[in-house]
């Protein structure tokens, strides 16, 4: 019985205390509720903002502008379909305008036309031309005393003997390089010109062509110079006949060392500038000739008693006719 007392006065005493808590929040509850409803929102100034006010609301604004834009110019993309002034102007004013193009100013400064396409040469002819140059500098080194008494020759007269003999100015192997280089000199100053002044055409091209038309030259001088030996030998003037040959050695010798920088020349300049450089080599070959070849062969031949029609025979059939016959072949001439 004492424990069921104990039991009920526990679940009074519990019973009064919830209901005493709930009976405090509900008065919580009520005050609260009537201090907020007795709190009236302050009305929005809608005015005129100060002077200092609105200047900083404006640099607000300004720069909020600024960071927009520069978000969109560096980090969005632009928009695609908005307008290019600059585009539609170019459009406007250059568009079709259905009037057959007769709207175009007869003044204007745009030269119009076709085109034509830019003229460009060879790359290996460089690189041939720089191996003659390597090989002209070899043979001076090797042999600087012969390379420069074909130098000499061009204004000191001197007896001349066949080449590798003791009296000759130059000997038997600087000859036959100074022959091969002025075949292959005048091989490529002849590629040159006629593929590159005269545009002619023919059935080989290239590097063939230019190792074919050294090949023609160094050939044609070699039979040359056997012919010429061959009538030293039937008719008993073989002293004269070699030095009539070392004269002609030497003015095609002297030939080469202009034909190799004519060769460089004519493969870098403009081919407005080609007529020139022609005429200029024209000029120069014709002074060589008259110097030396004139000069030396013509008192070789006149020690010699003999008619003159058989001279003017010999320049017709051995030196002048050659010459005539490669222009006509090469298909080339004066323009």
């Amino acid at each position: 019985m004492a424990k069921t007392r104990w039991l009920i006065v526990c679940l009074l005493i519990t019973f009064c205390t919830c209901a005493m808590a709930q009976a405090q929040v509900t008065q919580d509850s009520a005050v609260t509720t009537t201090d907020t409803t007795a709190v009236k929102p302050r009305p929005r100034y809608n005015g005129p903002l100060p002077f200092l006010d609105s200047v900083a609301r404006a640099t607000a604004l300004h720069e909020q502008f600024v960071s927009d834009s520069l978000a969109k110019r560096y980090i969005a993309k632009p928009d695609p379909n908005r307008p290019n002034a600059f585009v539609d102007s170019i459009l406007r004013t250059n568009r079709y305008k259905g009037d057959f193009f007769l709207s175009l100013s007869s003044k204007t400064t745009i030269q119009q036309g076709y085109g034509r396409n830019r003229p460009a040469r060879d790359i290996w002819v460089i690189g041939v031309i720089f191996v003659l140059l390597l090989f002209a500098a070899c043979l001076n080194i090797a042999s600087s005393k012969d390379v420069s008494n074909v130098f000499q020759s061009f204004y000191q007269r001197r007896s001349t003997g066949p080449a590798g003999k003791e009296d000759s100015p130059i000997n038997a192997w600087t000859f036959i390089g100074l022959f091969a280089l002025f075949g292959l000199t005048s091989g490529m100053f002849l590629y040159l010109l006629t593929t590159g002044y005269y545009k002619v055409y023919y059935t080989i091209a290239g590097f063939q062509l230019f190792l074919t038309l050294s090949f023609v030259i160094i050939a044609l001088f070699a039979v040359k110079f056997l012919v010429i030996k061959f009538l030293g030998f039937v008719f008993d003037i073989n002293k004269l006949v070699n030095e009539y040959i070392n004269t002609l050695a030497l003015t095609y010798f002297n030939i080469t060392f202009v034909f190799l920088p004519v060769a460089v020349c004519f493969s870098l300049i403009a081919d407005k500038f080609i007529p020139f450089l022609l005429v200029v080599t024209l000029l120069l070959v014709i002074i060589i000739f008259i110097w030396q070849y004139l000069r030396s062969s013509v008192s070789i031949i006149a020690n010699f008693r003999f008619h003159k029609f058989y001279l003017f025979m010999y320049l017709c059939a051995l030196e002048i006719c050659p010459i005539l016959i490669l222009i006509k072949a090469l298909n080339i001439g004066f323009r």
